[in-house]
């Protein structure tokens, strides 16, 4: 007679084998290999799940406390902060706090998609 965990194991194999990608899925630990962001960057990417354009800001070229808008006639909607620093990013292009914003750490946050679309930040001293 099998465990129930022998059984589960070998439905687990069967889907993998059927399915693949789901052992991926099912072990997926960190951030997804699309949203590679080297450590001091704030990288943004133009739509969820780190797809479309990708912009990449350098802690060392960024003023600590400045508001930063991206090009105009952009914006984001995923994000990865490796900056080491608390980044809050804004709705408005001026970092207006009247509409929507977030600050995230900087110990590695990956942000498949931002509640808003996100037009500004400003990095902070830690």
């Amino acid at each position: 007679m099998r465990t129930s965990s022998t059984v589960l194991a070998a439905v687990f194999l069967a889907a993998t084998t059927l399915l693949p990608g789901a052992a991926t899925a099912a072990h997926a630990a960190g951030p997804p290999p699309l949203a590679t962001c080297a450590s001091g960057q704030l990288c943004f990417w133009a739509k969820p799940d780190f797809k479309g354009a990708k912009q990449i800001h350098e802690l060392a070229d960024l003023t600590t406390n400045d508001c930063v808008s991206l090009p105009p006639g952009t914006s984001a909607q995923a994000l990865v902060n490796r900056t080491g620093r608390p980044v809050t990013t804004y709705q408005s292009a001026e970092c207006g706090e009247t509409g929507e914003f977030q600050t995230y750490p900087g110990d590695g946050v990956w942000l498949p998609q931002s509640p808003y679309q996100v037009r500004a930040f400003k990095v902070w001293e830690r």
